[in-house]
């Protein structure tokens, strides 16, 4: 009997036995073998479901899209480079100490006369590899990104070469008595301009999925010789419940699995659109594919390639700069792990060379501070500077027939693991009108007062209650759903 799922749709002659075959004509003699009924369970729980379920929530959605927004960042900061170590900006009225063209915001987005917000008389940091000085700003030219400075201390900006990459830090601002304003060219003003907030909106779309199972009525009441037991708990000797059993399971799967893996396409570049129907110009609504997790993390998140088992001390110190990291973005105090075996076993050996930190978890706040629940769960938590960290297996990374078997011949593209942040953050969204509370990670269906299509599944057919002439039961699965990655700058991809 071949106990491997098969992909057909019909019931295969290879999982039942034949009287005729040489290999088991014995079958038909007079003595009765000694028969193990039940099927072997050799590949353990098969399925990988269950990962968003603990670290994410579902809620439904009535649109074809998911529209959200995350706030950006409170100070000004940039990268600049010195246009003139002690000269005037071209246009400019004044001597000034020194040149500066912004070219980027801090986090590389680019940045013109028009988006950054840096206003005559704000005193600034300028940093390079020559130096440090503090800064006044005495002019911005109004159409480009150059900004003219006077030195706190010194001339000019000459510790700097021209054309050095610096960073630049708004920290405050300076007056003289009794004055107003000054405008962009260093003019007394009533007014110089207000800095608004910086608007960043994302969106995704979801993906319909389907799967289909069927079985004629005649094998639907067929004996089989063994007993088989399905994920959902049926047992019998019918193997059409395997065959059903082991399609609902893999479609389960799928649902999660396209959280993770699913990317975007892009019309024009590829032909997906072409195949699917969904020519057009390329908008939120009419592109094809949805952005899973680990796109997501890639273009808007983190990405290391530490903490790969070298030694305890390198891995240490590499978890060290990923720590680094999130200190600079949201830093959020609870991080949920989910890496691979090899991956586990580092970082078990990184915290067992450090005895106070590998004589098991210090604090357990995300699963209400009871270390029972977090271990019950299959976490470990240990803590590291101001971060708590909860790891645990991540079986979809480790199984052969899965992300697995694509690591084994990835190379640098395996995905070995990712941290995830516990909690909720506050977004806008769109299509409610208001500010919200959501978990960093959630999936969105498609649902409405007459269809929910979370997991949609139907029967058809002549089995059972009849529904056409057709001799056969045909079992239907569908959903239509997307992932929303919140605030994807505090996530970090394991490569």
């Amino acid at each position: 009997m071949n106990s491997v799922p098969a992909s057909q749709k019909q019931t295969l002659a290879t999982n039942y036995l034949d009287f005729t075959a040489q290999s088991t004509s014995g079958w038909a003699q007079q003595y009765l073998p000694d028969l193990m009924e039940k099927e072997a369970e050799v590949f353990g729980p098969r399925t990988i479901s269950g990962f968003l379920n603990k670290v994410g929530a579902e809620e439904s959605m009535t649109s074809d899209q998911v529209v959200w927004s995350e706030q950006g960042r409170l100070h000004l900061s940039y990268k600049a480079s010195v246009t003139d170590n002690n000269g005037t900006i071209a246009g400019g009225t004044a001597a000034d100490g020194g040149e500066l063209t912004i070219t980027s915001d801090i986090d590389g987005n680019t940045a013109n006369a028009a988006n950054h917000g840096i206003r005559v008389n704000d005193t600034i940091i300028v940093a390079g590899a020559a130096g440090v000085r503090k800064c006044i700003v005495r002019e911005v030219h109004a159409t480009d990104a150059s900004i003219g400075v006077e030195v706190y201390g010194f001339a000019d900006l000459s510790v700097f070469t021209n054309n050095d990459v610096v960073t630049v830090l708004v920290y405050g601002s300076e007056f003289a008595k009794a004055t107003s304003y000054n405008n962009a060219a260093a003019v007394a003003s009533d007014t110089r301009g207000a800095n608004e907030p910086d608007f960043k909106t994302f969106s995704n779309k979801p993906i319909i999925m389907k799967d289909y199972y069927e079985v004629s009525g005649s094998d639907a009441s067929r004996i089989g010789w063994v007993e088989v037991s399905t994920e959902m708990g049926q047992s019998g000797y019918l193997w059409y419940l395997k065959a059903e059993s082991d399609t609902r399971a893999r479609f389960t799967d799928y649902m999660e699995m396209a959280m993770l893996e699913a990317e975007v396409g892009v019309p024009g570049t590829d032909d997906v659109d072409n195949f699917l129907g969904l020519t057009g110009a390329d908008t939120a609504v009419a592109r094809t594919g949805t952005e899973g997790l680990f796109q997501a993390i890639s273009v808007r998140g983190n990405v290391t390639s530490g903490v790969t088992g070298v030694n305890a001390a390198t891995d240490l110190a590499e978890f060290d700069a990923i720590l680094a990291e999130f200190d600079k973005q949201g830093a959020i105090e609870e991080y949920m792990m989910f890496v691979n075996r090899s991956t586990s076993l580092a970082m078990d050996d990184m915290l067992a060379s450090m005895n106070s930190y590998g004589a098991g978890g210090t604090s357990y706040g995300v699963f209400d501070n009871d270390e029972d629940m977090a271990l019950n769960l299959g976490f470990s938590g240990f803590r590291r500077g101001s971060y708590d960290f909860y790891k645990s297996d991540f079986r979809y990374l480790n199984d052969k027939a899965t992300r697995g078997g694509i690591n084994d011949a990835a190379g640098s593209e395996a995905i070995r693991g990712v941290m995830i942040p516990a909690g909720v953050s506050t977004v806008y969204d769109q299509q409610m009108g208001k500010n919200l509370k959501r978990p960093f990670l959630h999936v969105r269906f498609r649902a409405s007062a007459t269809d929910d299509r979370r997991m949609k599944t139907w029967t058809t057919g002549s089995v059972g209650a009849a529904t056409s002439a057709l001799d056969a039961m045909q079992l239907h699965f569908l959903t239509e759903r997307c992932l929303v990655v919140q605030g994807a700058n505090n996530f970090m991809l394991m490569k």
